[in-house]
């Protein structure tokens, strides 16, 4: 077993990074600044200016925002000034109702709030908000994690911020988590596999929560609707009425929802809701319908949101790599030991998604999210299959390495460094492009 202070150490890593969530994490990040920003000012802000990195930008323009029926940026941040607590984390907007969202759209309309790309930084997680009112401005700063603040205050002239690498800069930041743990696959499986039961039950958690989002999904109509087509009886006379068919279901309910700007929240991994649900939906349905135990079911979810953690400690919180690959590599894992694999069979299944999913990108959050998890999802059940009839993908067959953690670092460094310029080409395409309806 792995000595305490180790295992007291990583499970307040993931006590940081499985939270609850409410919409999109990128517009919630800056709604969030925009509350905090709000507190230090004292009032109601006059006008609102946010500088925010290119991903933050690509992550946040065509999403919904939960309760207003509206996408993008300028509704999460009228209502971040209007109603938004900084202590409700990303959950900042959930004191909303109809009177406070007719505010928020009249906030708008007097054209208050002014969105930019910030010039010269690195981070690709960063939000800096500068509310003013009168003589007074206060600003408040996230960089590096969705609820990382780095800098926040009340002053008559708030001092540039953010010009090149924030590290080291004196302002209390420090990586995208100054006390994480350096993680590989084998400890990520003897963690999950050996800590004592009690002190990680809190990973069910994100079963309620999940679980409940698609369950709540089904109940409306959310983005395309694509888990409740996957119900209907077309989609069964193609998939069946199977395990298969059940866990694409239950997942991508969860993220029709939450893309398409449902009330309702889940729990998120590596501040993504998406990546939360990609990570839980499908151990948890494969855990009922094949008659898993609860311990099993937890040590299955713990495996499955530690990869994910893992894998995003080299790959960083946004990049241009889809997050479903991530998650569903997590899932993978965790299905794989539902199935009785060990931690052969589970690294096996590793690089089998990473032969399969390497190189799709990620062109910001957005219903149609939900037809990549599935696409994700699907990989995940094929890639565990495989692991457990003794198939692996063999280092002489394109990234894939004969070291799993080797494996991994190719998958990540693709999205994190070969990927930039495809970063780039995104968010041009985004921003340019012209929208028919």
């Amino acid at each position: 077993m792995i000595e305490k202070e180790l295992r007291e150490r990583i499970i307040a890593m993931v006590h940081r990074e499985v939270v609850p969530a409410i919409g999109c994490t990128e517009p919630m990040c800056v709604a969030l600044c925009t509350a905090k920003a709000t507190e230090k000012l004292g009032r109601r802000p006059e006008k609102i200016e946010a500088l925010l990195s290119a991903n933050i930008l690509k992550n946040a323009m065509g999403v919904g925002i939960p309760g207003t029926g509206m996408l993008g940026l300028p509704i999460a941040i009228a209502l971040g000034a209007i109603i938004g607590k900084s202590e409700y984390q990303l959950e900042v907007l959930k004191d909303l109702t109809p009177e406070t969202l007719e505010e928020g759209k009249q906030y708008i309309a007097e054209n208050r709030i002014v969105i930019k790309q910030k010039e010269g930084i690195s981070e690709k997680l960063y939000v800096e908000i500068v509310c003013t009112a009168g003589d007074k401005k206060a600003s408040a700063v996230i960089a590096g994690g969705h609820t990382r603040f780095v800098e926040e205050g009340l002053t008559p002239n708030p001092s540039p911020r953010g010009e090149g690498n924030l590290e080291g800069e004196g302002n209390g930041y420090q990586g995208e988590s100054g006390d994480e743990v350096p993680l590989n696959l084998r400890l990520v499986y003897d963690f999950a596999m050996t800590a004592p039961l009690d002190e990680i039950r809190f990973i069910e958690d994100a079963r309620t929560y999940n679980m409940n989002a698609a369950r709540e999904a089904l109940k409306g109509n959310y983005g395309h609707n694509l888990g409740k087509s996957i119900e209907r009886p077309l989609a069964k006379g193609i998939f069946g009425d199977s395990i298969y068919s059940h866990i694409i279901s239950r997942t991508a309910s969860a993220c029709d929802a939450r893309m398409g700007g449902a009330m309702i929240p889940v729990m998120s991994n590596s501040g993504s809701g998406n990546q939360g649900i990609c990570a839980t939906n499908p151990v948890c349905v494969y855990a009922k319908e094949n008659d898993n135990t609860e311990e099993e079911l937890i040590r299955a979810l713990m495996l499955s949101h530690l990869t994910a953690i893992y894998i995003k400690q080299s790959l960083g919180k946004l990049s241009a790599l889809c997050g479903c690959v991530v998650a569903s590599i997590g899932s993978s894992c965790g299905i794989t030991y539902l199935m009785g694999g060990d931690y052969s069979r589970i690294s096996a299944s590793v690089k089998n998604m990473i032969a399969n999913l390497t190189g799709m990108i990620c062109d910001g959050a957005k219903p149609s999210c939900a037809l990549k998890i599935t696409s994700g999802v699907s990989t995940a059940l094929l890639s565990a299959l495989l692991a457990m009839e003794g198939k692996c993908v063999t280092s002489s067959e394109g990234i894939v390495d004969d070291d799993v953690d080797k494996s991994i670092h190719n998958l990540t460094s693709i999205g994190a460094d070969a990927m930039c310029k495809t970063d780039d080409m995104i968010l041009n395409i985004m921003t340019t492009k012209e929208t028919v309806c």
